[in-house]
């Protein structure tokens, strides 16, 4: 194999309670496509990342396939180095759809297997078309039981064509019924988390189940001016201190309260910036700063949904 020069830069795994390692931080590729997905999947891999978060709403799962294919072709990595992520689509609830559905990413990644299969959320959508569907086209909302989707998607494990299963979105008492009420337990649930909402509850809450939460939009609403941690003088000061940016405290933050950021940038600086925070620690002061800009404020609050049974965002955590 290739002698890689970011191999120091690989973050360290967290083992899921299914025994599967996962990297404690990962490469979101949300609105990356086509060959800007390719190339930056194969930036980062060659930049040391090991963790790639996709989904069949994303409309990529082609390119992150095909750029980790032509990595382990080059002899860069091996297909058990890198830990791959899609999700169920929210239009694809029906029991009698989620394996089909997975079929579909399962071809589209065509990587051999999938590390992790997400329910991307607890509400769901009436049946469009295989293919992803804009949410500005108003998709009517479905009342499918996503305790019953996850039973159907428990089977996808007998073909091991999938090594673990999580869900995406939900709170503490939808996660507690998929805990209690089906057989396989999720190995992470992936919600927003940033230091605007820093999911210190939830993430206190999974842990004793022995659930990982991933962390998406990690560093909130990048437009907000002032009063963004990153944008905040105090976490600048934090950053020169250790020669950081403050997206990296914001970072380094994050997995310090026990979460798998999963940072979406084409940027090849900021690729590898994002990856360079696991060689400095944050006092307990610098934490507590961190956490005393927590609003509860969400960039992504799905109002679109909330007339669902099973909108997840009308209790605290």
């Amino acid at each position: 194999m290739q002698q890689n020069s970011s191999m120091d830069k690989i973050a360290p795994t967290v083992t899921l309670n299914n025994g599967k390692q996962m990297p404690i931080l990962g490469l979101g590729t949300w609105m990356l496509r086509g060959g800007e997905a390719v190339e930056t999947i194969k930036f980062a891999i060659d930049a040391g990342y090991r963790h790639f978060d996709t989904a069949c709403y994303y409309r990529n799962e082609v390119e992150v396939g095909q750029a980790i294919r032509a990595k382990i072709a080059e002899g860069v990595i091996r297909r058990e180095d890198v830990f791959v992520t899609t999700k169920l689509l929210n239009s694809h609830h029906n029991p009698a759809h989620v394996e089909e559905a997975f079929q579909r990413s399962y071809d589209k990644l065509n990587i051999g297997y999938i590390d992790l299969y997400l329910m991307h959320s607890p509400f769901n959508f009436e049946f469009q078309s295989w293919e992803p569907q804009d949410l500005d086209a108003n998709p009517k909302l479905a009342s499918v039981d996503f305790v019953d989707t996850w039973r159907a998607m428990e089977k996808l494990l007998q073909t091991g064509k999938v090594r673990s299963l999580g869900v995406s979105n939900f709170n503490s008492e939808q996660l507690t019924r998929i805990v209690n009420e089906c057989q396989v337990k999720p190995v992470t649930n992936q919600v927003e988390c940033n230091p605007a909402i820093n999911q210190r509850r939830l993430t206190a809450f999974c842990k004793d189940l022995n659930v990982t939460v991933t962390a998406y939009t990690p560093f909130g609403q990048l437009n907000d001016a002032k009063e963004n941690a990153i944008n905040d003088p105090r976490v600048a000061e934090i950053a020169s201190k250790y020669s950081k940016t403050p997206t990296q405290i914001v970072l380094r933050y994050l997995v310090e309260l026990g979460t798998i950021p999963i940072p979406k940038s084409a940027n090849p600086k900021r690729i590898r910036e994002n990856l360079e925070i696991f060689d400095f620690r944050l006092t307990e002061a610098e934490i507590q700063l961190m956490d005393s800009f927590n609003t509860g404020v969400r960039v992504w609050p799905f109002t679109f949904c909330v007339s669902s049974k099973y909108y997840p965002f009308n209790i605290e955590f």
